[in-house]
């Protein structure tokens, strides 16, 4: 097993260090992270954990990616209380590659300003076009300075060699962490229902929308009833997601249901429409939303 020990003794503590974690699913990449960021508590080192596990993040709400400054053991238990947030808008990496990547090197940024350890916790998207190109653009504007992969077998060969060959990165592989539950496909859902269930539950009231504040912007004349149930980050005006909410369409008017807009600058529209009572979500094509195909 490469343990965090193991790796925090290759780490030279006296410059920033980024490591990236990849592995599938189930594999132990939070559990890792925990692990790395405990020992720089332990050594005083101010730690940066960037997770953008999209499905099911420690950090932040589903479809989002979070950033929590660690610097003791009370903020390892608070990992919900994120510091900064990206909306990406789906719960698979799979359907918003570009939104992922950009989200995700955004905060690395955040972080490099105020850590001297940064962990990325990345996605269980690790096979096929998908993964690899995913992986590839992260180390790309990420730029870590070690890679630690997870695997059951070899599956990350593929992903360990492609860079190997284009970066200069240093890549260690071992087997999945030890301790790590393998939950059943039910309960990943439900766990990822309730997740969004308690984003969008809290306290939420009903703002009225302009047609204006979206991005990607409306085209002219559209039908704001396709937006209905449509998941939507809360943007700040400064580039932060405040939190999640969706959109309601009441006949007349366009509305947010959202416990943060008091603070809503804009709206980022996602591509996830929400059953406001089961809170599960099916995946939808904005490209088709703006054209009326639904």
């Amino acid at each position: 097993m490469l343990s965090p020990t193991d790796v925090f003794r290759t780490l030279d503590l006296s410059q920033q260090n980024v490591i990236m974690l990849v592995g599938g699913s189930d594999t132990g990449k939070s559990t890792y992270a925990r692990a790395l960021l405990a020992l720089g508590v332990e050594r005083g080192i101010v730690g940066g954990y960037v997770d953008a596990d999209v499905a099911l993040t420690n950090v932040a709400p589903p479809a989002c990616t979070g950033l929590r400054i660690v610097e003791s053991h009370a903020d390892l238990d608070t990992l919900e209380a994120a510091d900064e947030m990206r909306f990406v808008g789906a719960t698979s990496a799979k359907h918003l590659v570009l939104q992922l990547v950009v989200a995700t090197a955004s905060l690395v940024q955040r972080a490099r300003e105020q850590a001297e350890l940064i962990v990325i916790d990345t996605s269980s998207v690790v096979s096929g076009v998908v993964g690899e190109t995913l992986k590839y653009h992260k180390i790309e504007l990420c730029r870590p300075d070690l890679v630690v992969g997870l695997q059951r077998g070899g599956e990350l060969e593929p992903i360990t060699g492609m860079l190997n060959r284009f970066f200069s990165v240093e890549v260690k592989t071992g087997p999945p962490h030890p301790s790590v539950h393998v939950p059943s496909p039910v309960e990943r859902s439900e766990r990822k229902r309730q997740a969004l269930s308690q984003a969008l539950s809290i306290s939420s009231e009903r703002w009225l929308v302009r047609p204006t504040v979206f991005a990607p912007t409306l085209p002219s004349g559209f039908d704001l009833v396709r937006l209905h149930h449509i998941l939507v980050g809360i943007q700040d005006g400064d580039g932060n997601c405040l939190g999640l909410g969706y959109l309601e369409h009441d006949g007349e008017q366009l509305k947010v249901v959202t416990s943060f807009g008091e603070g809503m600058k804009g709206l980022r529209l996602g591509s996830l429409r929400v059953d406001p009572v089961t809170f599960r979500t099916d995946s939808v094509n904005l490209r088709e939303i703006m054209f009326g195909i639904l």
